[in-house]
């Protein structure tokens, strides 16, 4: 990919390259102190030279402390100047930062954080606190502290900066195959597991994120999921890290997102589909945004619509589609999503668009059994509903010390030149329709397993979304895989009162009759509010609904026994 022989793999290496050329750009700014409108002062900036100086001075820093590459440092900071200082020297450094998902459930956090068996803990006063109390990371010998330090032992982050001033650059020459990073998944369908990000694989995600999205040098970011801010130096992009908890998007104030936007000319927004429906829902235009992403979940075809009217209308709205083992997979525009609504609301799926070059997409029969090379996998033809597999750049090769996990998603490929590459399974349920566009219908996991054959969750819920009444629907399935009972969780929009809903289900029933699949649906329950997701406040909890609607129908079946 790249041909420059001082090309050196690492996602930190732009920063030295744009200190040089434009050392007072802004690389961020950060909420900091309040102004007079009670709004963030925003008063907090770094320049490419300061976070370029800096981030050597905490590498060096830590190195005087132990901590050196190849070592793993737990890494449990707040969006702050000091979270993008410590990622960028600790990727330098060739340290490996542990990074855990804001979603992931907190009884699972023990497990993960003594799985990755790190060499150092760096967090916040409180998570140090936490890891005394609760016994996390016991392998950790260095413990950094970003704040005060209160009853452990160790230095704080400010100690080591000093530590390490004026001991110049630190770049390390990393090589492709290094591990950069693990990233454990937020576990909304398993257990939470450690994702190995090698340096190739974040150099080949700016490259096809700038190429997919024709991202340019100098444009300025409201990155409202703070690890994607971590790209924007790379790409020469500015920062602005928004005034909200980037683990509760739903709870975001929208006068607070606007007075930045608006502040500092950003031109480009990314977020999850919850803060989507929350500028969609606050309604005021955005008249600088020239590209909007949104990822993490589907985004809901009316939020789509709405921001859509609310851009200028050369601005795009891009759903990129991917995970946190692989990204980007396939990306689609808001035009063209918008003129697959009605077919989504008929049963199709969800259309994520088309592959982004050069990642090879293809989809296999359904199995929940591993596939050790891909000489086993069955490939499906076009309209085949089956597992989207990619081979890529950004295709990841394995969980951190999982291995029967590892064996479930990967899958080995022979190349015609005799190199062997990793293919990686998304987990996910599609097809390719005749134009090339890939098509999701659902978590494989999430397939409801009849006697008649599979029911997918992306194909039944958008049927019944479009009823008024519905704020929306979840499918699982009771009793034994392969003999199940299709079951649609309703959850009706808030403020409807409970008489009405005895009508709205009776209403979603004579609509199910209109498909041949949903018409096989056989009980209708009303919850009163799904769980879901903190992070994205959209993936649904299929599991507990299951477990909620099994105990539900045995009630019933006792009651008119």
């Amino acid at each position: 990919m790249h041909s420059d022989p001082g090309f050196v793999c690492n996602i930190a290496a732009a920063l030295p390259r744009l200190a040089a050329q434009a050392p007072e750009r802004i690389a961020m700014r950060c909420p900091g102190g309040r102004g007079a409108n009670a709004f963030a002062a925003y008063d907090v900036t770094l320049s490419y030279a300061q976070l370029d100086r800096r981030s050597d001075a905490l590498a060096a820093g830590l190195a005087r402390h132990g901590l050196v590459r190849g070592q793993r440092a737990v890494v449990m900071v707040r969006p702050s100047p000091e979270f993008f200082l410590l990622m960028f020297a600790l990727f330098k450094a060739g340290v490996v930062p542990v990074l855990v998902d804001p979603g992931i459930d907190k009884r699972a956090l023990k497990q993960c954080l003594d799985e990755a068996q790190p060499q150092a803990f760096i967090g916040i006063p409180l998570a140090q606190a936490a890891r005394v109390l609760l016994r996390w990371a016991r392998s950790a010998q260095l413990r950094v502290t970003v704040g005060r330090r209160w009853f452990w032992g160790g230095p704080t982050l400010a100690q080591v900066e000093a530590d390490g001033r004026d001991a110049g650059p630190q770049l390390a020459a990393t090589a492709p195959d290094e591990v950069a990073a693990i990233l454990f998944t937020s576990g909304s369908t398993g257990v939470p597991k450690g994702v190995v990000y090698r340096h190739r694989h974040f150099v080949a995600q700016v490259d096809m994120l700038r190429d997919a999205f024709g991202i340019e040098a100098g444009g300025v970011d409201l990155p409202t999921f703070p690890p994607f801010a971590l790209f924007d130096p790379a790409l020469g992009v500015s920062s602005i890290i928004p005034d909200m908890d980037p683990t509760r998007p739903a709870n975001a104030d929208p006068r607070k997102l606007h007075d930045a936007i608006a502040r500092f000319g950003v031109d480009q927004l990314f977020g999850s589909p919850a803060l989507m429906r929350v500028l969609a829902e606050h309604g005021a235009p955005l008249p600088t945004l020239r590209r909007v992403t949104s990822a993490g979940a589907p985004v809901p075809a009316d939020v789509v619509a709405t921001m859509r009217g609310l851009l200028p209308p050369q601005a795009q709205f891009w759903t990129p589609y991917g995970a946190t083992e692989c990204l980007p997979v396939a990306v689609i525009e808001g035009a063209e999503l918008q003129a697959t609504r009605e077919a989504t609301e008929h049963g199709a799926g969800t259309c994520v668009g088309r592959p982004v070059a050069p990642n090879e997409v293809r989809i296999i029969a359904i199995t929940d059994a591993a596939i050790a090379d891909w000489s086993q996998a069955q490939v499906l033809g076009v309209e085949a509903i089956g597992e989207i597999t990619v081979a890529g750049p950004t295709a990841t090769d394995e969980y951190f010390n999982r291995p029967q996990a590892t064996a479930l998603a990967k899958i080995a490929e022979t190349l015609p030149d005799g190199s062997t590459r990793i293919v990686h399974r998304m987990g996910d349920l599609g097809r390719f329709d005749a134009q090339g566009r890939l098509w999701f219908c659902g978590r494989k996991s999430h397939r409801v397993r009849t006697e008649l054959g599979g029911l997918y969750t992306e194909q039944v819920e958008p049927v019944f979304n479009v009823h008024p009444d519905v704020r929306r629907t979840a499918l699982v399935g009771v009793g034994e895989p392969g003999k199940q009972t299709p079951v649609l969780c309703v959850e009706m929009r808030a403020g409807l009162p409970a008489p009405e809903h005895a009508r709205v289900l009776d209403e979603l029933r004579r609509l199910s009759l209109g498909f041949v699949h949903t018409a096989r649906i056989e009980h209708y329950l009303v919850h009163p509010g799904f769980p879901v997701d903190i992070r994205h406040n959209a993936k649904i909890g299929r599991e507990q609904l299951a477990v909620w609607a099994a105990k539900r129908l045995r009630t019933a079946t006792a009651r008119s026994g």
